[in-house]
């Protein structure tokens, strides 16, 4: 028979996922002989039997008795007995901490018998009435789902008549009173009377516990924490004891640490004559923990004792709650308490400097998530500016500037001097020049992986997408929401970690950790910075997988290595074809001849060559891995419906279209169903003769120049969109052929890697044929994750993706976190391959993945060499490469 309940006695905080976290680690304080009122608690495997079968396991109701009698034993009492009740409270308890869960039950066994008892027992008619209707008020609510509202008016009304807003100051009477209005309010809203079997009342609470694992806020909660739906949670039923018995009694929260920003001392709130849920609920002004010193020398004594001793057992920062009953020191609850990020920094620190944990330890108690957050300039919303609407954090940081509609505008007016936010219903790769000098980008349309976001976190610029609420007119140059109009040079703010957008200027406070990054800030210039310093050294000492950058100029490959960057994985070569060279790849595609082509070419090489020198000067002794040109052609001419309106107008004018009649018959001969799947990369570069070579001759001209003046430019040439061994063999050919051709015309050696871009998924599983004519692989999980599952990556996320996810089909998008059952799958075949044909392969990884914590993680179990990410995640990638080559030491050793 499966043992579903456990004493308190028999767990230890080992059992997290079986006793859930507060059930763990009750048992473990219990096992510490620390004064922890009996109790037992109902496993997960319970909840997740009740939730599959829509009932409770046969054998529950039994097991729940023999424990409840146990308790019964210990205290001498019985529950609900009429003239001496023992009460229990009913509390959930999931593994995770999840503040979406069901609210606490306090004193189920009370009922119209009982409290006479209670009354009798205490000495305090008042406190036996005042802990009657609470009992009531909380069951209705949390269990029985009546409206909190109700029983809030009823109290407030009775402290009305009272003239008074402290609930202190009604008397028994008034308390009766209220039990009555609150069981008339339960009865009416729930159908019959409140519950007065003590037994029924612990059977209703335990199963709303079960019931609250899939409630809405509970869901939503771990879908933001990407906590798995299938663990279930725990029930923790507690001998009541109380706080609220007079002014020898009360109730607090301690910490053993500042969790908000990790400072050493004493935190934490105590409330005389209440118990705990009025702590939390503010219904009267706390005092300072300091502050039960003088009310309690000898209960304060014994809680720092305690303190102490569970942060040297749990040898972290402690979250505890406490019920002092008549100066009997009860602990109700710890665990390792939440913390901000910089305080989660902090305190590993500090703990490293007291010699509780090593430098090892100290890497797993941070994250990178938390690294990311210490990173973004923030706001300051003590102004309570006008809020305008929410979007999708799309990337983090917080923007302000005056609102523009076009890019045109955008760079005209930056260049001015003006910081704007470019807003836009959705960006396109024509956009480019007003995202990079806007403050940020604002859209009305597009999830967190749409073009807006991918470029604007590549370039760690403030981005909100799919703000929905916002109409924009394009040619209005305007946008409104909720009747409000915000026309272009009016000033938003937008906050790319809420997904908020505001009215007006917002002050911004820029971020300490960045500016140690930039190196305007030394290492030891704050605690926090200090801090942040030493975890990443030891990271970067630790870890195995190299962190390199997706980076297209000069400028950005700077920043990347500022950051720690030991290379770039992704130099995108189409972002060097827009603005004004855009003509010149017009003149390529228009070309009739095959002369015209190649001055169209040859106008491009020195332009080429020069962004390759900037870059390989910035990344000098560095791989810098180059792709060659990886978009559909037409994507660098104007849309389809835009020259067809142009050429119509002209017409209907009288006028001649001119060239627009010329790009209007080239698009339409360009025209494709699907250009994602369709003539672009390597079949781009076969069909467009010289393309393919133009490139590779800026990319080795660049290097001698490099060399020629004394530089180490080491040049990696990726070929994008590769599905069969013959088309790599082919380019990589003529590659060559080119590669030797600069060498014997400038005398200079070039030595450079030909490569592959693994991202079609046919490559991943003929990977071995392909390492025979590639000397490395680089994983692009963008489109691999696109091939994999059939989703169009700009097309779905506002389609479904939401319902997917609330329908518990994604635990996240995997476009955020690289699905490792299907996309890792093919990962891990192609590595395996790869290497058993090529040992020496080199294999990274450059899609958006790269910079993901999680995916970290998966890439180095994958046995991949380096992972590359934005210039702004580099340290994230850096920070949690090194914590998961300490979670395989710690796998190893185990």
């Amino acid at each position: 028979m499966t043992k579903y309940v456990y004493d308190f006695a028999e767990g230890d905080r080992s059992q997290k996922d079986l006793l859930g976290g507060k059930g763990a680690n009750l048992a473990e304080m219990t096992k510490l002989g620390l004064p922890v009122p009996p109790g037992f608690t109902i496993t997960t495997e319970a909840c997740r039997a009740y939730l599959t079968n829509g009932a409770e396991p046969a054998e529950l109701s039994s097991q729940i008795s023999d424990a409840m009698a146990a308790v019964e034993q210990a205290m001498g009492k019985q529950l609900g007995d009429p003239a001496d009740p023992l009460l229990v409270s009913v509390r959930s308890g999931a593994k995770f901490s999840m503040p979406g869960m069901m609210e606490t039950v306090l004193n189920i066994g009370l009922n119209d018998q009982s409290v006479a008892g209670l009354t009798a027992q205490s000495g305090d008619d008042r406190f036996a009435w005042d802990s009657y209707r609470r009992l009531i008020q909380m069951f209705g609510k949390t269990v029985s789902e009546v409206p909190g509202e109700a029983f809030e008016h009823a109290l407030d009304g009775a402290k009305a008549a009272k003239g008074t807003k402290n609930d202190l100051d009604l008397d028994a009477a008034d308390l009766r009173a209220i039990v009555d209005a609150y069981k008339k309010i339960y009865s009416e809203h729930v159908g019959h009377d409140f519950p007065q079997d003590p037994r029924e009342q612990l059977e209703m609470a335990v199963r709303a516990v079960f019931n609250s694992w899939n409630a809405e806020r509970a869901v939503l909660y771990r879908r933001q924490e990407r906590i798995p739906a299938e663990l279930g949670t725990a029930v923790n039923v507690q001998t009541m004891v109380f706080g609220n018995l007079g002014a020898d009694s009360g109730t607090g929260v301690a910490f053993t640490r500042d969790p908000g920003t990790g400072a050493q001392g004493v935190y934490g709130d105590y409330l005389s004559n209440a118990q705990g849920e009025d702590v939390v609920a503010g219904i009267r002004n706390t005092v300072p923990l300091q502050d039960l010193e003088q009310l309690d020398k000898a209960s304060y004594d014994q809680l720092m004792s305690i303190m102490a001793k569970l942060e040297g057992h749990y040898q972290d920062l402690c979250d505890i709650e406490f019920t002092i009953e008549r100066g009997k020191l009860w602990m109700l609850q710890t665990r390792v308490g939440k913390r901000t990020a910089a305080a989660a920094f902090i305190i590993a620190t500090q703990l490293v400097d007291e010699g509780v944990i090593d430098l090892d330890e100290a890497l797993q108690r941070v994250n990178g998530a938390q690294l990311a957050q210490l990173m973004f300039p923030h706001f300051d919303l003590s102004g309570n500016p006008t809020h305008l609407a929410n979007g999708l954090s799309a990337s983090p940081g917080a923007a302000v500037g005056k609102a523009v509609f076009d890019s045109g505008r955008a760079t005209e007016q930056a260049a001015a001097g003006q910081k704007v936010i470019l807003v836009r219903k959705e960006t396109t790769p024509d956009d480019l020049p007003g995202m990079i000098a806007a403050e940020g980008i604002l859209t009305s349309r597009g999830g967190k992986t749409s073009h807006a976001a991918v470029v604007a976190r590549g370039m760690g610029k403030t981005c909100v997408c799919g703000a929905e609420a916002l109409d924009v007119d394009i040619a209005g140059q305007k946008f409104t929401t909720d009747g409000q109009t915000i026309n272009e040079g009016d000033v938003i703010s937008i906050d790319g970690s809420t997904g908020k957008v505001y009215l007006g200027e917002i002050p911004v406070q820029p971020s300490p950790v960045v500016q140690y990054f930039e190196g305007t800030v030394a290492a030891d210039a704050d605690t926090l910075v200090a801090a942040v310093h030493r975890l990443i050294s030891h990271a970067d000492g630790a870890r195995k997988l190299g962190v390199r950058t997706n980076a297209d100029t000069g400028e950005d490959a700077s920043r990347a290595r500022r950051f720690g960057a030991e290379g770039i994985g992704l130099c995108r070569t189409e972002h060097m074809f827009l603005g004004d060279r855009r003509e010149l790849v017009e003149r390529l595609i228009l070309a009739d001849t095959e002369q015209e082509q190649e001055q169209a070419l040859a106008a491009l090489l020195p332009l080429q060559r020069g962004d390759f020198v900037e870059i390989f000067e910035a990344m000098d002794g560095q791989p810098v891995t180059v792709r060659l040109i990886d978009p559909p052609l037409h994507e660098f001419l104007p849309p389809l419906e835009e020259l067809a309106v142009r050429v119509a107008l002209a017409q209907e004018r009288g006028q001649d279209p001119g060239r627009d009649k010329t790009l209007l018959a080239a698009v339409h001969r360009m025209h494709e169903q699907n250009p994602m799947l369709g003539l672009r990369g390597v079949r781009l570069g076969l069909v467009i003769p010289g393309l393919f070579d133009m490139q590779v001759r800026a990319i080795a001209e660049a290097a001698v120049e490099r060399i020629k003046a004394g530089g180490d430019p080491k040049a990696e040439i990726m070929v994008p969109l590769v599905g069969a061994v013959q088309e790599l063999e082919t380019v990589r050919q003529e590659a060559e052929a080119v590669l030797k051709d600069v060498a014997e015309r400038s005398g200079v050696d070039v030595p450079a890697l030909i490569g592959t871009m693994i991202e079609v998924p046919r490559a991943a599983l003929t990977a071995g044929q392909i390492a025979e004519a590639a000397e490395f692989f680089s994983f692009g999980t963008n489109d691999l994750t696109q091939m994999g599952w059939g989703f169009s990556r700009d097309d779905v996320e506002g389609a479904f993706f939401g319902r997917y996810l609330e329908q518990g089909i994604f635990g996240v998008s995997p476009f955020e976190t690289i699905d490792a059952d299907g996309i890792g799958r093919m990962v891990k075949i192609a590595v395996a391959e790869g290497r058993a044909a090529r040992p020496d392969l080199k294999i990274g990884v450059c899609g958006e993945h790269g910079g993901d914590p999680e995916s970290v993680h998966f890439f180095h179990h994958a046995g991949l060499d380096y992972v590359s990410c934005s210039p702004f995640r580099v340290p994230v990638a850096r920070l949690e490469a090194g914590r998961a080559a300490g979670d395989a030491s710690a796998a190893d050793s185990r």
